[in-house]
C-alpha cells in the first residue's frame, strides 16, 4: 500500500498593516522572507509531482507516443524531414464549361488573351417533371401505356435518390436534417417518403452486399472479424464486421455467440448439413461419441431450414438430452459449419481476429496488437513490476518488428528461430505473479499468434476490422438504433457497400448513380465481379 502524504500549505509571513511606513531595510527583510516562502513553496510542489508520477508507475515526466504497434520499428524514407508536404493539383472529375468574362478596359488598350482560372460548383435545386404519357388501345382492345424513364421509382426521380442514400449513408445525416435540407431546396417532402426511400425496393443493394460477402468468402486467403453493439427494435443487439482488403460486410444480430457466427458466414443460405466436415467439428467439440454416431447415420444429410433441423433433432432423441456440453448447441454448430463448407465458403481462409471465443472456428489467428495490449494494461505497483512489464513489452514489440520483417521475405530458417525465440519470450519468469501468468496465457494461444510463420499473407492484427467497425459506432451515435428488419438489413448493407467500393477505388456516387440507372453515368461493374478478379492469383 502507498501512502500519500499530508501536506498543509502555510506562509507564515504577516504583512504589515501599513506598508508604506516601512523602512527601505524593513522592506529588502519583507522580500527576501517572501521570496524563501515561494522557493519552498516551489520546491514542496516538485516533490509532489514526482511522488505522484511514481504512484501512478511514471518515471519523471511521462511522454506520450502514438498508440498502435504497427507504427513501430518503421523508419521514415530519407530526404523527407523539413520538407512541407504541398497540395497536388486538383483535376476535376466532370467536363469543364469555358465561359469567357469581359473586362471593361479604357479605349486603346491592347487584347493579351487569356488567363485560366478554375471554379469548382455544386448546383442544388428543385426539378418536377410532369410526364405526359401517351396512352394507347390496340385493335384487340389493350391498353399501351408508355413507361416511365429508368430509375423513376413512385414520384421521386434518382438523381433525388442518389442523393437521399449518400447523404444519409456516406454523410452520416440524420433523417429529419436530410428533411429539412430537401425541403430547403424546394423538394415538397415528408419524413415518411425519405424513410421509404432509403428502405423500400432495395432489393438489388440487399442482393449485392450478400453476394459480396459469398464472393468473399469463396475467394479470399483471409478474413478479419470484429464486433460491437448495436440498437434494434428497442433492444440491445451485436453487429459483426466480416472484411479484409477488398470487402466488408456487415451484419446486426441479437446475440454474439459462435452459432449466430456460423449463422453469418452461411451468406445467406439457410440449410443445415452434415458432412464429414461438420462430424469433425463436432468431434473437436467434444460431443458425446453416441450422438455424434446417430447424426452420421446414413439418412437425410441436407435439412432446408431451422425447423426442419430441429424436427430431425427431437427424431433422433438429442433434443432431450440435459447434459455438458449441450448436444443441441454442439449439433448445431457443426451442420452450420457443414453448410459453409458445402457451399465452398472459408476454404483453406484464416479468419483473424482479436481471441473474443465466438470466432474461434476454422483456421484461427489471433490479434497481436490486443495481445500486447493485455501487457500493456497490466497495473504495476513496484518498481520491480513496472521493470519486469516494460521488458516484456519491448520484447513483444522487438518480435513483433522481427514478423514483419518475416513477412516480406518468409524463410524456413527464420521461421524456425522466430518459433524458438517465441518460446524463450513467452516461457520467462519475471517475478510479476499477474505478468507471469498472462504470459502462460499467450504461450497457450502460439498456434495461434503463429498462424502468419505457415501463412505470410494473413495480416498482423486486425487494424481493417477496427477501422470498418467505426462506421457502423458513428453510425450508432448519430442516428441511434433502427426499428424493422428491413431498416436494419438496409443500413448494414449500404454501409458495407460503401466500405466495399472505397476499397475497389470507386466512388460510391458514381456507383449509386449506375445503380440507379441515371443517365450519363460512367458503367460500375458488378462488385462482387471485381472483388473475385481480385482474389484470383496472378
Amino acid at each position: 500500500m502507498c501512502r500519500r502524504r499530508a501536506v498543509r500549505f502555510n506562509l507564515d509571513v504577516t504583512a504589515p498593516a501599513d506598508i508604506d511606513g516601512l523602512s527601505l531595510a524593513a522592506l529588502k527583510a519583507l522580500v527576501v522572507q517572501l521570496l524563501s516562502k515561494v522557493a519552498e513553496q516551489e520546491q514542496l510542489i516538485a516533490d509532489l509531482r514526482e511522488e505522484n508520477a511514481q504512484l501512478k508507475g511514471l518515471s519523471g515526466r511521462p511522454r506520450i507516443k502514438p498508440s498502435g504497434m504497427e507504427n513501430t520499428g518503421e523508419t521514415k524514407p530519407p530526404g523527407k524531414r523539413g520538407k512541407q508536404r504541398r497540395r497536388g493539383k486538383i483535376t476535376p472529375r466532370v467536363a469543364v464549361e469555358d465561359r469567357v468574362i469581359k473586362a471593361r478596359v479604357p479605349p486603346g488598350s491592347r487584347f493579351k488573351g487569356y488567363e485560366t482560372y478554375v471554379v469548382h460548383d455544386v448546383v442544388l435545386r428543385a426539378e418536377v417533371v410532369r410526364y405526359r404519357r401517351e396512352r394507347w388501345i390496340t385493335p384487340d382492345g389493350t391498353t399501351v401505356l408508355a413507361a416511365l424513364p429508368p430509375g423513376v421509382v413512385g414520384h421521386f426521380g434518382p438523381e433525388l435518390r442518389r442523393f437521399v442514400l449518400a447523404q444519409h449513408h456516406q454523410g452520416q445525416v440524420t433523417v429529419p436534417r436530410l428533411v429539412a435540407q430537401l425541403r430547403g431546396i424546394g423538394v415538397s417532402i415528408s419524413k415518411r417518403q425519405v424513410m421509404r426511400l432509403l428502405i423500400a425496393g432495395q432489393d438489388g443493394f440487399l442482393t449485392e452486399a450478400r453476394d459480396v460477402l459469398r464472393v468473399g468468402l469463396e475467394t479470399a486467403a483471409w478474413i478479419s472479424v470484429d464486433d460491437t453493439g448495436a440498437r434494434h427494435a428497442g433492444k440491445n443487439g451485436f453487429c459483426t464486421q466480416i472484411g479484409n482488403d477488398d470487402f466488408t460486410w456487415f451484419g446486426t444480430r441479437p446475440s454474439k455467440s459462435r452459432l449466430n457466427f456460423l449463422d453469418l458466414l452461411r451468406a445467406g443460405h439457410t440449410d443445415y448439413v452434415i458432412n464429414q466436415a461438420a462430424l469433425d467439428y463436432m468431434r473437436g467439440r467434444a460431443l458425446a461419441g453416441p450422438v455424434i454416431n446417430q447424426l452420421a447415420a446414413p439418412r437425410q444429410m441436407r435439412f432446408t431450414d431451422q425447423a426442419a433441423w430441429q424436427t430431425h433433432l427431437d427424431r433422433l432423441g438429442i433434443s432431450a438430452l440435459q447434459v455438458t456440453p449441450d448436444p443441441v448447441c454442439i449439433a448445431t454448430e457443426g451442420a452450420l459449419w457443414g453448410s459453409v463448407q458445402a457451399h465452398g465458403l472459408l476454404r483453406d481462409m484464416v479468419i483473424v481476429s482479436d481471441d473474443a471465443g465466438q470466432f474461434a472456428v476454422g483456421q484461427h489467428a489471433l490479434c497481436w496488437v490486443h495481445a500486447e495490449r493485455l501487457v500493456h494494461k497490466l497495473d504495476a505497483f513496484t518498481d520491480l513490476h513496472r521493470t519486469a512489464q516494460q521488458r516484456m513489452r519491448a520484447l513483444i514489440w522487438w518480435f513483433y518488428d522481427d514478423l514483419k520483417a518475416y513477412r516480406a521475405e518468409p524463410t524456413a530458417r527464420r521461421r524456425g528461430e522466430l518459433r524458438a525465440r517465441f518460446e524463450r519470450i513467452f516461457r520467462r519468469r519475471t517475478g510479476f505473479v499477474t505478468l507471469d501468468r498472462l504470459l502462460q496465457r499467450l504461450h497457450a494461444n502460439k498456434p495461434e499468434l503463429l498462424m502468419v510463420l505457415d501463412r505470410p499473407e494473413i495480416p498482423l492484427h486486425t487494424n481493417g476490422s477496427e477501422r470498418d467497425i467505426r462506421l457502423h459506432v458513428t453510425k450508432r451515435k448519430v442516428s441511434g438504433g433502427t426499428r424493422s428488419a428491413d431498416g436494419r438489413d438496409c443500413r448494414d448493407a449500404f454501409l458495407g457497400l460503401m466500405r466495399t467500393t472505397a476499397k475497389l477505388g470507386v466512388a460510391f456516387w458514381d456507383y449509386l448513380g449506375d445503380r440507379l440507372c441515371i443517365p450519363g453515368q460512367p458503367v460500375i461493374p458488378y462488385l462482387p465481379d471485381l472483388i473475385r478478379c481480385r482474389g484470383q492469383p496472378t
